[in-house]
């Protein structure tokens, strides 16, 4: 048996706002962040399991305070006596201290934690069986996943014999589109060009290098100046040309009236999407808009909080793609149920990125997606942005604008020790540098 004897977790910041990395409408200086937990166990070989959660610097001490707090409900416990029964744990993680689920419930910095928590717990599991975790979730059967998951809340959408009726219909092909996966790679998309704080000539540059590269995707964020908007989606439309796939985020900028009104003005230069066109809580804001536009599709999902909302948006014809995020939900097992949901209502998943570990995280999710669960890549691409992943011990490997798939055992998500010590907040040397 493997106990985890105790948690340890670290304030974890970059300094991006000094070169804008990641700027948009919203969040116009972020400092890349993590929350990073470290589950310690007794194994004579020193066996920890590593998980994160991803916010943009300031309140990463509330979340860190979060973890604390939660500590002592996964402290002492026997790895396999959670994995043997994960849908129970994860009510356990979720509900086990009334108290702290007042704090939520399951939303906000505490929902941030359990995610950082959970998915430590799949990167430890996945080490002590010496596989990646999409390959340790792809090797279960239906039943064993389906006792992962915790299906309160949302039966009236996904009952768990429906979600064991679309794993086992898609038992049959795994194994090929597994090896499809291990020679092509997943399809992704770069919005590595299109951050708002970025010059005229640095989207130009940017956008030419990409191409280069093998991109055929590419996301712009919009939502601040509306002229400025259509200037960066001309310049890059000149860039890229019409025969490849722009979209747009305005993450979270408009009002329903002004999103559709401005998004009518962009339709020339024919985006795929408009991510985030309002409040991501807005549900029903999002069904007018996708309504009211027509042709250009709706995404969100990035700060959808729990499975409770993602029902929701599913059930109300709100969005064409849903954007999940893995550190935002409740780690992987709360994940999985969406991408059920998703498949149930035929809505495809095209995961959030846009931060540190995002990717390695994500790259996992869409892979078991696509060989478990959808059994399809239509309509589905996966973001990618080019920072920070110097940092971590296995970092995303992109060719010809795919990822490509991660065999080292774990979740992706262990970070080198070097990088931890010098990005600590506030002590770190980064941090002590101008």
């Amino acid at each position: 048996m493997t106990m985890i004897t105790h948690l340890d977790v670290q304030d974890i910041r970059f300094p991006t706002s000094r070169s804008l990395d990641g700027s948009d409408a919203m969040n116009a200086a972020p400092d890349y962040s993590a929350t990073y937990v470290t589950l310690h166990t007794d194994t004579s070989d020193g066996l920890v399991g590593n998980g994160l959660t991803f916010t943009i610097g300031r309140g990463n001490e509330i979340c860190v305070k979060a973890v604390q707090s939660l500590a002592y409900l996964i402290e002492g416990r026997n790895l396999e006596a959670i994995t043997s029964d994960m849908g129970t744990f994860w009510r356990h993680l979720t509900s086990g201290d009334s108290q702290l689920r007042w704090t939520g419930p399951e939303k906000g910095a505490i929902h941030l934690a359990t995610a950082a928590i959970v998915n430590a717990i799949w990167d430890l599991w996945a080490k002590s069986e010496q596989k990646p975790v999409w390959k340790l979730l792809v090797d279960m059967s239906p039943e064993q996943l389906v006792n992962c998951l915790d299906f309160r809340f949302v039966t009236d959408a996904l009952t768990p014999q429906e979600a064991l009726a679309i794993l086992r219909r898609k038992v049959s092909g795994k194994a090929s589109r597994e090896q499809k996966m291990c020679e092509q790679g997943y399809p992704a998309y770069t919005t590595s060009a299109g951050w708002l704080g970025y010059s005229v000539d640095k989207v130009r540059r940017l956008a030419r290098e990409a191409l280069a590269e093998g991109w055929t995707h590419f996301k712009q964020k919009v939502g601040g100046d509306l002229n400025e908007d259509c200037q960066r989606a001309q310049i890059l439309r000149e860039e890229i040309g019409w025969d490849r796939t722009l979209m747009m985020d305005a993450n979270q900028m408009w009002d329903v009236d002004e999103a559709i009104a401005n998004m009518r003005q962009l339709a020339e230069f024919d985006p795929l999407w408009i991510e985030e066109p309002t409040s991501p809580d807005d549900i029903l804001g999002h069904a007018a808009i996708r309504q009211r536009l027509g042709s250009i599709g709706v995404a969100t999902g990035e700060h959808c909080h729990n499975r409770v909302m993602f029902k929701q948006l599913l059930q109300a014809e709100a969005i064409d793609y849903c954007q999940l995020d893995a550190a935002r939900l409740g780690g992987l097992n709360e994940v999985i149920i969406v991408l059920l949901m998703a498949a149930k209502f035929g809505v495809p998943v095209c995961p959030h990125a846009g931060g540190v570990g995002l990717c390695e995280y994500v790259q996992h999710i869409s892979m078991f997606d696509y060989i478990a669960v959808s059994g399809s890549l239509d309509g589905r691409i996966l973001e990618y942005v080019d920072h920070l992943h110097e940092h971590f011990e296995n970092p995303v490997l992109i060719r010809n604008g795919r990822y490509q798939v991660p065999m080292a055992p774990g979740y992706s998500i262990t970070m080198h020790p070097e990088s931890l010590s010098r990005h600590v907040y506030p002590d770190g040397q980064a941090w002590k540098e101008k």
